[in-house]
């Protein structure tokens, strides 16, 4: 009887492993919501689309957990040369290991494009998501960024690095200049008549 007992709890937790062993499959559709299935993705699946204006929601070699924060709330940074606050700013997002954007503002344009996007001139501009955090504050940042989920300590791979800091207006390639043109042949009547016919210094008339 006791072997039977056993036999059948034997059985019973090799059932238990086997389940517990099926693999999980992470499947994202074309809208890019994430579903977890025993199924596998069928090899047409659409990729998941990138938000545009944001590289670090694209990468891929952050943790699980980080690359879903950063794809709910992305943060980008909003700087100056000769700005003090704007580099405490960054040393902050870099020390805690936040992935972040930079863009500079420097020409007429990108103050232009700042004005538009937070109503003022001021910098440095931190974006969590769409919250707007304008001016640097060590305690007010991290409150926002904890809020968001991101991790108190840095946790991202070795050797990780942010992308170089991009102009908040992208720069357009200058206009070529246009080929000058070529100056027209002289017409018969505008060459010299010496030089049709035998001169004194050119008695053959030879035409160069």
């Amino acid at each position: 009887m006791k072997l039977n007992t056993a036999l059948a709890g034997l059985a019973l937790l090799l059932v238990a492993n086997a389940a517990l062993a099926q693999a999980v499959y992470r499947n994202v559709d074309k809208n890019g919501k994430v579903t977890f299935s025993d199924q596998p993705p069928s090899a047409n699946a659409p990729a998941a689309p990138v938000r545009a204006g944001n590289t670090v929601s694209a990468r891929t070699g952050l943790p699980y957990e980080l690359q879903q924060v950063v794809q709910r709330y992305p943060v980008t940074l909003y700087t100056s040369d000769d700005c003090g606050p704007c580099v405490a700013g960054r040393a902050l997002l870099v020390t805690r290991g936040v992935p972040f954007d930079e863009r500079t503002v420097k020409s007429n344009e990108d103050i232009a494009s700042l004005q538009r996007l937070s109503g003022q001139n001021g910098l440095p501009l931190l974006t969590i998501g769409t919250q707007q955090l304008k001016g640097f504050g060590d305690a007010e940042w991290s409150q926002y960024l904890d809020a968001a989920g991101y991790p108190k300590s840095a946790q991202l791979p070795a050797g990780w690095r942010n992308p170089p800091a991009q102009p908040l207006v992208a720069l357009q390639p200058a206009a070529e200049p246009a080929p000058a043109a070529a100056a027209p042949a002289p017409a018969a009547a505008d060459i010299p008549a010496a030089a049709n016919g035998p001169t004194p210094s050119n008695p053959a008339g030879i035409r160069f």
